[in-house]
């Protein structure tokens, strides 16, 4: 049984049809690449997989339970996280409140104090600037608060959208290297990324979206010498 499961998704912003009746599924230990070009519907299925946007039609499984419909805090509380496009950090908060925010749904006070450990562990700069105000942070540095933050809540899953946006390279690879990070410490990975090269580079599997539908999948690595894809994602 998959740990997520998504059947038949049917999304809509009005009369506009986002998503066409896509499904895919997502392996426990996975990290599973969702690429596309602006617009393909990348954005939309995590925001209705995390309760964010309610769908038209289809069903969203997580651990075999249907959430189509399940609220967004009480999916976070089942144990999904979300790495929002954009960051979307408190910027009046300090880092150390930001991260805190990450586990409002638990109530294990050492597990969590155990949690905060492993990711000043994971991001040695968080814990450096713990009591700066996350909006004086660089974009990586807010990147790395987004992520740690999504990891308070000790997730079985992780969905993480455009994280490398805005980056330099030197942050986009450390970014990188994290999430690989996070995947062999056992979380599985559902990434959204327009840089597909480095999306393929270190996934299991990658759905290619074309304006709401998918229209290609298979292993990372033979998508990454797909002619096709070399010709419309790498830029070859």
């Amino acid at each position: 049984m998959a740990l997520l499961e998504i059947k038949d998704l049917e999304v809509s912003y009005g009369i506009i049809k986002a998503i066409k009746g896509i499904s895919f599924d997502v392996n426990e230990g996975e990290v599973i690449a969702l690429i596309g070009a602006n617009g393909a519907g990348k954005t939309t299925i995590l925001h209705t997989i995390t309760g964010l946007i309610t769908a038209d039609r289809g069903t969203v499984q997580f651990e075999g339970k249907e959430i189509t419909k399940v609220p967004a805090h009480k999916i976070v509380g089942m144990g999904m996280a979300h790495v929002p496009e954009g960051r979307r950090v408190f910027a009046n908060l300090t880092v150390l409140q930001n991260l805190k925010m990450g586990a409002y749904t638990r109530k294990d006070k050492n597990e969590i104090e155990k949690t905060l450990e492993t990711v000043y562990t994971r991001f040695p700069r968080l814990k450096e600037r713990q009591n700066q105000m996350a909006g004086t942070l660089s974009g990586g540095e807010q990147q790395m608060l987004a992520m740690g933050r999504a990891l308070m809540s000790h997730p079985k899953i992780i969905l993480m959208d455009e994280p490398s946006m805005g980056l330099s390279p030197i942050f986009v690879n450390e970014i990188f290297d994290i999430i690989q990070s996070v995947s062999a410490s056992g979380t599985t990975v559902l990434l959204v990324e327009q840089n597909a090269r480095k999306a393929l580079s270190i996934a299991d599997r990658a759905y290619v979206l074309e304006t709401g539908n998918v229209v290609l999948e298979g292993k990372a690595d033979e998508l990454l010498h797909n002619d096709a894809i070399k010709k419309a994602y790498l830029g070859e």
